[in-house]
């Protein structure tokens, strides 16, 4: 169900959440029947948000994870920029 010290978990088939933190992000295997893959998104005390609206290879949802973690890390825009 993921690292202790990662930002993510990961559900398998026949598995369940069962701790989750609110902004977290989790990782739902899907049947193989129905395609494979995971749904990915982020876990709320009042519902689910998917990051990407398609199911994704564990690859591309942790490629993804990482342009959202380096996002979040860059400084924040001024407000008050302006263009001359």
């Amino acid at each position: 169900m993921g690292v202790k010290d990662s930002n993510y978990q990961i559900v398998y088939r026949g598995e369940r959440l069962e701790h989750f933190f609110s902004g977290g992000w989790v990782f739902f295997q899907r049947l193989k029947e129905y395609g494979g893959g995971y749904w990915l998104g982020q876990t709320f005390e009042d519902g689910f948000v998917f990051g990407i609206e398609r199911p994704v290879s564990l690859n591309e949802g942790l490629r993804y994870l990482l342009v959202v973690n380096s996002v979040a890390n860059q400084p924040d825009f001024d407000d008050d920029f302006k263009l001359t």
